[in-house]
């Protein structure tokens, strides 16, 4: 049952996940035009440091692609799935209220360029939904395909009955 759609939403991302972990965030513009890399690991100065100020950034992305990578394998466990699910899209908003958070602490007097790979967590959060909407589907019809065998197992066992006392 791995190659199901919702699988590949959740395939795609851990690619997304991993794609934004190793990606620059934006750029972040000084009073005097000197312009640092902010990254979801570490800012890089434009004298070449760096500092791992946002680590928490690159924690809860990493976070979201192993939960993603490990929900895949759980198809026997769908309503796992689902909270699983859930939980990592709690955890991507979480993520983007960190980088709100931190890009204010760094607003004294700076801009702030977001660069694309911003949207990926948004992406993500897509296609979590999407994956939600097919793990319930298929919840769904293994409950309908079990009311229907207990129903025929039912039947079988009244004509069984019927048979024996005639």
């Amino acid at each position: 049952m791995i190659q199901r759609i919702q699988s590949i939403y959740l395939l795609v991302v851990t690619i997304l996940m991993v794609i934004c972990m190793c990606s620059s965030v934006g750029s972040i513009i000084t009073s005097t035009n000197e312009i640092s890399e902010l990254g979801n690991l570490y800012i890089t100065f434009p004298d070449g440091t760096k500092d791992y100020a946002p680590w928490a950034l690159f924690a809860i992305l990493l976070v979201v692609a192993v939960l993603s990578f490990v929900t895949i394998f759980l198809f026997k466990k769908r309503m796992l799935q689902i909270r699983l699910t859930i939980f990592s899209s709690v955890v991507l908003i979480g993520y983007y209220m960190a980088l709100v958070a931190y890009i204010f602490m760094l607003a004294e007097d700076t801009t702030f360029s977001a660069s694309w790979t911003v949207c990926l967590p948004f992406v993500a959060l897509i296609l979590n939904w999407l994956a939600i909407r097919g793990i319930g589907a298929d919840e769904a019809l293994v409950k309908a395909y079990d009311r229907l065998r207990e129903e025929k197992e039912k039947r079988r066992v009244e004509l069984s009955f019927f048979y024996f006392v005639i």
